[in-house]
């Protein structure tokens, strides 16, 4: 298993959907985020994109250097940017960064963001935007001089005379779930992100771009989005997701379904359907909550329980086909610690932290009575 964590350039606090108990999100605080994930173990980190968003391009060239192994997963988004400008920045990123660059292919789902940045297209046209987008970024960071003419984009002589160390270019990383979604998954990305539906509905989604990549005669790999609330009993993770959303009025949860509901997203629109706008069913299949889909656009839903709980459900996922687990909890960076803690030692991670020792910055535990380190005790 490879597990990703999430830095909130969109805000971050103790408790969904209001001001109390939110703190301030600023370059120190991502910082302190990343560099605690890289400490960790944690693969890398997803950075969101959008209006209500810093630029993930920004942050990630901000925060390289003070990572040494985190990768970092940044959006490009189609019929927003010009495909070789994006494929210059790609390379830029992924030569200063030392080859830890992995590209998040973003087509968009809020109508309203799309037209203030200039994009006036459909969901159909966003998607063949996209295709034609990739099959110039794509030649362009595998070295050629491309030209290219299709229905809406076209380029001559396109290059970059720089290449990025991962060749022939950063994995293309990508979530959809409309059959566009998957056809363009099965025929240009290699890792196909879903938001944290039952394992039934991902084992669908799977199964369909396992079988279009086959069909083309590719393979993709697969990943999961989910925010995650583990405690060490399951009755304290339970009570930690119900104090999460205790804030949250019933005209925030209204005003937010409203505004989802103008997303042409397919995604958005199955994350809504699992709680309906609802308090009062939230469990949707065993240890997946969707509470924090009543306010958060994108991924809304959690897996809730303790370490043993939690791990089983991942290995679920994982037995249907899943690598990596993208996770977030609130607040980021306390959460961060909390699962690499209770979480960590019970997956069969790809990428483990060192194991704690005495070092240069004292012992594992704090000395006891002046003179005494402390020692395990068993669970």
């Amino acid at each position: 298993m490879n597990v990703f964590w999430f830095l909130p350039t969109h805000g971050d606090g103790r408790y969904l959907g209001t001001q109390h108990g939110a703190r301030t999100v600023d370059h120190g605080y991502l910082k302190q985020i990343a560099q605690a994930a890289d400490q960790l173990g944690f693969e890398g980190v997803l950075i969101p994109t959008g209006r209500s968003c810093e630029d993930s391009w920004v942050i990630a060239s901000s925060l390289v250097p003070f990572t040494e192994r985190l990768k970092f997963l940044v959006a490009i988004r189609p019929g927003i940017i010009s495909p070789t400008v994006s494929a210059r920045q790609a390379a830029t990123l992924d030569r200063i960064s030392g080859g830890r660059l992995l590209i998040n292919v973003v087509t968009g789902g809020d109508p309203d963001e799309q037209h203030g940045d200039g994009n006036f297209l459909d969901h159909a046209q966003r998607y063949e935007v996209t295709d034609e987008f990739l099959r110039i970024w794509r030649g362009v960071l595998s070295g050629e001089a491309v030209d290219f003419e299709g229905k809406h984009l076209k380029v001559k002589n396109a290059k970059a005379l720089f290449p990025p160390i991962q060749q022939p270019y950063p994995p293309l990383w990508f979530g959809g779930s409309s059959p566009e979604a998957h056809q363009l998954a099965a025929q240009q990305l290699d890792v196909y992100l879903t938001w944290g539906e039952p394992p039934e509905a991902v084992a669908r989604k799977i199964a369909d771009v396992r079988a279009k990549a086959a069909a083309v005669g590719r393979s993709v790999r697969f990943g999961i989005r989910l925010h995650v609330i583990v405690r060490e009993t399951s009755a304290e993770a339970w009570r930690a997701a119900d104090k999460l959303i205790e804030h949250v009025t019933d005209d925030t949860i209204a005003a937010a379904q409203k505004a989802f509901a103008r997303f042409d997203s397919e995604g958005q629109r199955r994350m809504a359907q699992l709680h309906g706008g609802r308090r009062d069913n939230l469990e949707v299949a065993p240890n997946l909550w969707a509470g924090v889909g009543l306010v958060r656009g994108g991924a809304g839903t959690a897996l809730v329980g303790s370490p043993e709980e939690v791990a089983a459900r991942m290995k679920e996922y994982a037995d249907l086909g899943i690598e990596t687990f993208i996770f977030s909890g609130y607040p980021h960076l306390e959460e961060a610690y909390r699962v690499a803690d209770l979480l960590f030692p019970l997956l069969p991670l790809a990428q483990r932290r060192s194991t704690a020792k005495q070092n240069l910055t004292g012992p594992f535990g704090e000395v006891i009575a002046n003179d005494i380190v402390p020692i395990a005790v068993p669970a």
